[in-house]
């Protein structure tokens, strides 16, 4: 036998060796989709300035941004780690920007953000029905998080706290 006929078979034998491997490590239940990622802020009076869900990082303004990396099929233990900044003077007027005042205003008024973070379970989708992935923030520094194909409001829709809540003066532990 020569020694390329020998070098091919063994080639073979590697090569198949990591195509069974490799079966192994592809299935539909690993595989991955982008999404939006959607904030509703349900609390009057406060901002949420930026968001971090699982290292992918956002603004928190309210409405959707891209993106966050999700599985296909819901898994259980799916996890969201959840980051965020509260502005919890929103509703306060600046100085016009560009002045010395509005620095020294904003220099202020950025002593009172403030930095949470949680970790949520990501409730289970039908399927392979996953929509964005919708972060809450409610009063008292909770969050809820789903990932429905229904509109905010809709009757269909799985969170159902109304969208202008007042913060308490003292939050239950």
């Amino acid at each position: 036998m020569s020694v390329w006929i020998r070098n091919y078979r063994i080639t073979q034998w590697i090569c198949g060796l990591l195509g069974f491997a490799l079966v192994g490590c592809s299935t539909a239940e690993n595989e991955m989709a982008g999404g939006n990622l959607t904030s509703v802020n349900h609390v009057d009076g406060t901002a949420v300035n930026w968001l971090e869900v699982n290292g992918y990082r956002t603004v928190g303004g309210g409405g959707r941004a891209c993106c966050i990396v999700l599985p296909i099929k819901w898994r259980p233990g799916l996890m969201a780690n959840i980051e965020w900044e509260v502005d919890p003077d929103a509703d306060v007027i600046p100085p016009p920007l560009g002045t010395d005042e509005f620095r020294e205003f904003m220099d202020k008024h950025e002593l009172n953000y403030k930095r949470y973070s949680t970790t949520v379970e990501i409730p289970e989708w039908p399927g392979n029905e996953s929509c964005d992935l919708a972060i809450h923030f409610l009063p008292c520094q909770q969050v809820k998080v789903t990932t429905s194909c229904w509109g905010v409001g809709d009757p269909q829709y799985p969170i159902k706290e109304p969208r202008h809540m007042k913060e308490p003066a003292v939050c239950p532990k």
